[in-house]
């Protein structure tokens, strides 16, 4: 029983740890799906949306700390419960995102590992059989070493996991599971091999006039893009550190524009307020917040291939790229 209860402990814990993980390193990723869970057409629970984003942080550390404490056997009889109520959530979350249609993709794995609504919901069948096991059998568990280091590990990791959190919030996920990461090529994304849907199937450019700019874009040496998806959202300080960027760009060959889900007038008023000397282009506010976790924050392209990506608040790193 012993052993049965240990394989099945490493198991959970390594779900959980991975799972935590991939959300941890990029926590705007699991904000914008509960966003998109609290909307009208899903969950119908749109005052929650402006807290989407502490929610998200909330639930993916406790996550992975569970996942911490039942590896190293911390607290086994309260880390089994915790687990079986948040699983709970999210067996219903998946069931409903299969059941209804609503959600395609739940996030669970973030970006690192896609599954269908269904095969989402039936991983956590599993999981709640293997916790639930876990509770009946918590007894066995004990810690790795001893219950100080399991109680100390425990601890360490959570302000090692929250400062991980504050710094990909300020910067960049550290780890880019996007199509749009810096080596890939666009064309290549979006390309269909037989009947799969391609990684990149909703990237276009669109000018202010209405023509579609894409594929031009895409063949261009030297492509810089200020991509905000939202203009009302933006850290607007941060478009001071961007004319200097751009401008740089300018005066060495880039072709540069914004790229946004906003109106043009909106973007009009930026312009004239930080002397900004590039025009915009019109894109969807999902594709833009997939390219970038960082609104505004910059894209550097060559034929294609993505060569550079930073934050705002990175604006110094970009200067320096472009020596």
């Amino acid at each position: 029983m012993k052993i049965l209860v240990f394989i099945t402990r490493i198991v959970v814990a390594a779900t959980f740890i991975f799972s935590g993980f991939v959300k941890l390193v990029d926590p705007l990723g699991s904000t914008y799906k509960f966003e998109e869970y609290f909307g009208a057409d899903v969950l119908n629970l749109e005052f929650l949306i402006p807290y989407a984003l502490p929610f998200s942080i909330i639930l993916i550390l406790v996550e992975i700390i569970l996942g911490v404490m039942l590896l190293v056997g911390y607290k086994p009889k309260l880390t089994s419960w915790s687990l079986l109520g948040i699983i709970l959530v999210f067996l219903f979350l998946t069931w409903y995102s299969a059941y209804y249609n609503k959600v395609t993709d739940c996030g669970c794995f973030g970006d690192a590992v896609k599954l269908t609504a269904w095969g989402t919901f039936y991983k956590n069948v599993v999981l709640i059989v293997l916790i639930i096991f876990l509770v009946l059998k918590h007894t066995y568990m004990k810690p790795l070493i001893s219950q100080v280091l399991a109680k100390w590990t425990t601890f360490l990791s959570f302000f090692v996991f929250l400062f991980i959190t504050y710094y990909v919030l300020i910067h960049l996920p550290i780890i880019d599971f996007r199509p749009y990461a810096v080596g890939k090529n666009l064309p290549a994304g979006m390309e269909y091999v037989g009947d799969v849907e391609p990684p990149i199937h909703d990237f276009y450019l669109e000018s202010l006039a209405g023509d579609d700019l894409t594929e031009d874009i895409l063949t261009k040496d030297k492509v810089m893009l200020v991509v905000a998806y939202n203009l009302e959202k933006s850290d607007l300080d941060g478009f001071a550190g961007i004319k200097e960027v751009t401008d740089k760009a300018i005066k060495q060959g880039y072709i540069v524009y914004a790229l946004t889900s906003s109106m043009g007038e909106e973007f009009e008023v930026i312009k004239n307020k930080y002397n900004l000397n590039f025009e915009m282009l019109f894109g969807d506010e999902t594709m833009l917040k997939t390219i970038i976790r960082s609104n505004p924050g910059v894209l550097t392209l060559e034929k294609g291939d993505v060569t550079g990506k930073w934050s705002w608040s990175d604006y110094k790193e970009s200067l320096e790229y472009l020596d």
